[in-house]
């Protein structure tokens, strides 16, 4: 299993066949909001981009093609098992809390998604990630805030909701002891303003009812069933049923909000690196 930094296992291993499935569902449920963020902050032709994290290839395609010849984007991940190299952008295996920012750098761009609140020393992430921007470049991270929407079925009027709902702490249970801080979303505005981002700004997004919401929920507990089992979360035959009641159609599952907060670094004077000239 994939470790971090710090030594604990990741939760959620890239190298398991659920994981395809999940990327899957978190591109089609998240990436029209990041692609949202990339035209708040302009991302055009020429620039260069950092990809934090990725996990799967939309978020670097994207940005490769968005930059074109002229720019460059590197997409780095702990585990690149569902990263392919692809013409437009570069692949490699780098742990954002442990290594120097890849080369490539100063950056235009820097983006993680779903990546810091896993990390066990995201602090020093978010600085390395800050630092290896250019001056007047963005750095946009998006992160998940379970704890401000529990449940993953919001209207638990039912013993379907509930059993969802059991499995859903469960399951967050398991993350908070492999390290994620499941309020970090919220923090990212004041965080970004601390590692000394100008402009700081941000929204939340969270889908309710999406069949991608059904994929990544089926998907992320087949992943850790034996982990839910074990910890005495639920019976192999709760899962079963849960599983069913999925596939049935029946469920309005909701995802962790995502916070999206994106900051620029300051130049020093008008000209000083900032392409726009607007001196921020």
């Amino acid at each position: 299993m994939t470790r971090n930094s710090s030594g604990h296992a990741y939760l959620l291993d890239n190298r398991q066949a659920e994981a395809g499935e999940r990327f899957a569902a978190l591109s089609a449920l998240f990436d029209p909001s990041t692609f949202r963020h990339f035209e708040t902050v302009g991302v055009g032709a020429g620039w260069r981009c950092w990809e934090v994290g990725a996990g799967g290839p939309t978020v670097p395609a994207w940005l490769a093609e968005r930059v074109g010849p002229a720019g460059y984007v590197v997409a780095t991940d702990i585990d690149t098992s569902w990263m392919h190299e692809a013409a437009g952008y570069e692949v490699l295996r780098h742990d954002v809390a442990a290594q120097a920012p890849p080369a490539g750098g100063p950056f235009d761009l820097i983006h993680a998604r779903l990546v810091l609140v896993h990390v066990a020393d995201r602090d020093q992430a978010l600085r390395s990630m800050a630092e290896a921007l250019r001056p007047g470049g963005w750095l946009v991270v998006e992160d998940g805030d379970p704890a401000l929407l529990p449940l993953i079925c919001p209207d638990e009027y039912g013993p379907e909701q509930e059993l969802a709902n059991r499995l859903r702490r469960g399951f967050r249970e398991l993350l908070r002891q492999r390290g994620a801080d499941l309020a970090y979303g919220r923090k990212l505005p004041r965080l970004l303003r601390e590692a000394g981002l100008a402009g700081v700004e941000a929204d939340a997004y969270f889908p309710i009812a999406s069949p991608a919401s059904s994929e990544l929920e089926r998907a992320s507990v087949q992943q850790v069933r034996d982990k839910l089992v074990a910890a005495g979360t639920a019976t192999d035959e709760e899962i079963d049923r849960h599983l069913a009641n999925i596939a049935a159609g029946g469920l309005d599952l909701a995802t962790a909000p995502m916070v999206s907060a994106w900051g620029r670094r300051p130049v020093s004077a008008v000209g000083d690196g900032d392409r726009d000239g607007d001196g921020l």
